[in-house]
């Protein structure tokens, strides 16, 4: 990822690594499973890396979300932020994860990803 992102420019590629956790809204959970259901996962994530190039100093944004049956403490979403500066690269690290909660690009509102929790043990 760090590959991917880093540019000549840039003087830092910041990453974020999302994990699937054994909770979700007050239930236990062992496993998720992420479908792409239209077929349009990798656009819109490319849109998302799009945007995110478009408004803010950034040089590039590479992002990885995994589709199909996951454990917890598996990695789900992978984000590399390259910039010109640390403290941009830092501070705009999670602004993909804000467009993929809303929908890409804004303000549009559709889910990217469908998330099924296979087994909840409460």
């Amino acid at each position: 990822m760090v590959t991917q992102a880093k540019t000549p420019d840039s003087g830092c590629v910041a990453t974020y690594v999302g994990l699937i956790r054994d909770n979700s809204r007050g239930k236990a959970v062992l496993s998720v499973e992420y479908s792409d259901a239209d077929g349009k996962a990798i656009d819109r994530l490319n849109d998302i890396a799009m945007e995110v190039q478009r408004k803010y100093p950034v040089n590039k944004v590479v992002i990885y979300h995994r589709i199909g049956k996951l454990n917890v403490g598996d990695i789900n979403l992978v984000v590399a932020i390259a910039a010109a500066h640390r403290g941009e690269g830092i501070a705009l690290s999670l602004m993909p994860l804000t467009f993929l909660k809303i929908g890409c690009p804004p303000p549009k509102k559709r889910p990217i990803w469908t998330a099924r929790y296979l087994k909840d043990i409460n």
